[in-house]
């Protein structure tokens, strides 16, 4: 399959899935030994177990044989020179194991995070949740769908009217280790503008993948993340009509710039919703 005949076809979307959930199986084999987990740090002090790099393993030479034209960036291997990088139109963006702190913690909440990005655009994603065995995969322009166990649905973002309809809260959904206090003023103005606001804390790409299957309607990371841990779940969101948007409003994109340091986002579920009145800083 040549680069500039490459189909978004289930196919693509089934095979990603098998690979996701093979990473998913090794990871596991980790966590549920009885033994402690061995941690080692990285040059940027975030931490790496066997689980990480065992994944990593199975899905960077899996994802090179079903494209082979098309490279693999991956958190556990070495970044590629942006010289080199630049050059690409279309590359997998991978996170063998999101929620590295969570694995550590035996929380449950981490993820295998895999996406194709063509000229910065998430179009492929596939999230596995290996504790609980549920997938959430998107594709551009095809729809967004969760799997669990035998059976598949499709998924999508609600809208802000529905939850007033029915007398519902907002839910913005924030991470369990990082910027969580800066959400507070935010949430404010959102009480202020539509009444109660419930929350929810938890870790890894999950929070985008809420906001995807219309659990939750706002998820504002204000700390830095890196673009894998974002891409897979990013094609989720958009695939189900959501947007992940920066401080300029403007959609996150990839492979712009030397590092791989996303901006602070927000991502929103009610794309027709005026967020960004509210999103505004005071």
């Amino acid at each position: 399959m040549t680069l500039d005949k490459l189909a978004l076809d289930s196919a693509l979307l089934e095979n990603v899935i098998k690979l996701s959930r093979e990473a998913g199986e090794a990871i596991l084999e980790v966590y549920h030994r009885t033994e402690g987990i061995k941690v080692d740090v990285k040059s940027d002090d975030s931490p790496v177990t066997e689980a990480d790099l065992a994944a990593h393993a199975l899905l960077e030479p899996g994802l090179l044989s079903l494209l082979p034209e098309v490279p693999v960036l991956s958190e556990e291997s070495t970044l590629t020179s942006w010289e080199v990088r630049r050059q690409w139109d279309r590359y997998w963006i991978i996170d063998p194991l999101d929620g590295t702190k969570e694995f550590i913690n035996r929380n449950g909440e981490f993820t295998v995070n895999v996406a194709l990005i063509e000229n910065g655009v998430p179009v492929l994603g596939v999230v596995y949740v290996p504790v609980v065995g549920i997938t959430y995969a998107g594709i551009a322009g095809q729809g967004a769908w969760k799997y669990e166990g035998d059976g598949k649905r499709a998924i999508q973002t609600r809208s802000i009217e529905s939850l007033k309809a029915n007398k519902r809260p907002v839910e913005v959904v924030a991470s369990r280790n990082h910027g969580a206090e800066e959400v507070v003023s935010l949430m404010e103005r959102i009480d202020a503008e539509l009444g109660e606001v419930a929350t929810k804390n938890m870790g890894s790409s999950l929070k985008l993948c809420l906001v995807a299957e219309g659990e939750a309607d706002l998820y504002p990371r204000l700390a830095l993340t890196s673009e894998w841990d974002t891409a897979a779940a990013q094609a989720v969101v958009e695939a189900a009509g959501g947007k992940v948007i920066d401080n300029n409003f403007e959609v996150l994109r990839y492979n712009t710039k030397d590092n791989i340091l996303n901006p602070f986002f927000y991502v929103i579920g009610d794309v027709q919703f005026e967020w960004e009145r509210l999103l505004q800083a005071d």
